[in-house]
């Protein structure tokens, strides 16, 4: 969200590009709560500070992904726009993302608090739930927001390998820069993985395709991800090879393994037999030529 900060916007909330500047966009570091009646600890997902346009003044946009559903989330988000309007004295602009596949039923869209005789408080939040949202709908949004929240809408079964084929076309038709392509592609591959029978359903609409300029763009997109499949492969290889000649790596150790390339692998698989322990692999790691 925030390396498609200003797209997300234009797909959902067009009338807030409006009123701010978009050259204006900071996010800000992560904010950090404690609610020491409960012993949890929250912090916020996602706090952009954006200038309102032709003005001086600033507001902030606060952005939270909420992955399953949690009774009194109505209530945390109060509590997040209260801390944060004390803290930064700025106008809130407080959206929620509900990124879970169930329940299906309207999420809660505000907090409030009231007696018979007043309402003492009306917090609202702006919501997009997913799995309340038509992929269909946003076919024809040229957005990478929108290619990659297709995975994740309101999608039957038998539609999973259409949703990933019409993510991927309109990726295809994007000009994005090879980082941000294999972002969205990414998050497109990680929560829509087929089955077998359902990748079989995929090719078949995949040949159906007329444009070749289009065909040429998925086929490149899914190459890539036959590759990272592969160098991951190698990775996972060379960590259990390791696991076994030295004993289990401390995940340190075992995140620089899985960050090598294929080259670096390969020098390692050579070098790894000289290696009694982590230390003389730490070391190795630390001198060869391919990582200086």
């Amino acid at each position: 969200m925030s390396t498609f900060f200003l797209e997300f916007l234009e797909l959902f909330f067009p009338q807030v590009l409006d009123y701010l500047e978009p050259e204006s966009v900071t996010f800000r570091d992560k904010e950090v709560f404690t609610d020491v009646t409960m012993g949890e600890r929250y912090e916020t997902d996602l706090l952009a500070e954006v200038q309102f346009r032709g003005e001086d003044s600033y507001f902030l946009i606060h952005l939270e992904n909420q992955a399953s559903s949690q009774s009194n989330f109505n209530k945390r988000m109060f509590r997040y726009f209260a801390r944060l309007h004390e803290k930064f004295d700025l106008p809130i602009y407080p959206i929620v993302i509900f990124s879970y596949d169930q329940p299906q039923k309207q999420a809660i869209n505000s907090y409030q608090v009231e007696f018979p005789d007043l309402q003492v408080l009306q917090f609202n939040y702006r919501v997009i739930q997913l799995n309340r949202l038509n992929w269909r709908d946003f076919l024809n949004q040229a957005n990478p927001v929108a290619c990659a929240l297709m995975a994740k809408m309101k999608i039957a079964p038998t539609e999973r390998p259409r949703v990933k084929l019409e993510c991927l076309r309109l990726l295809a038709t994007l000009r994005l820069d090879p980082a941000r392509m294999q972002l969205i592609s990414g998050f497109v591959d990680t929560y829509l993985r087929l089955t077998a029978s359902e990748l079989e359903v995929f090719n078949q609409e995949f040949e159906q395709i007329q444009s070749t300029v289009v065909k040429e763009g998925i086929m490149e997109i899914t190459t890539s991800w036959k590759e990272q499949g592969k160098q991951e492969g190698k990775q996972e290889l060379m960590l259990n090879l390791l696991n076994r000649r030295l004993g289990e790596l401390s995940s340190q150790t075992q995140a620089k393994i899985m960050s090598l390339n294929s080259s670096q692998l390969e020098e390692l698989g050579v070098a790894m037999f000289n290696l009694e322990n982590e230390d003389d692999l730490n070391s190795w790691l630390a001198n060869s030529p391919t990582n200086s």
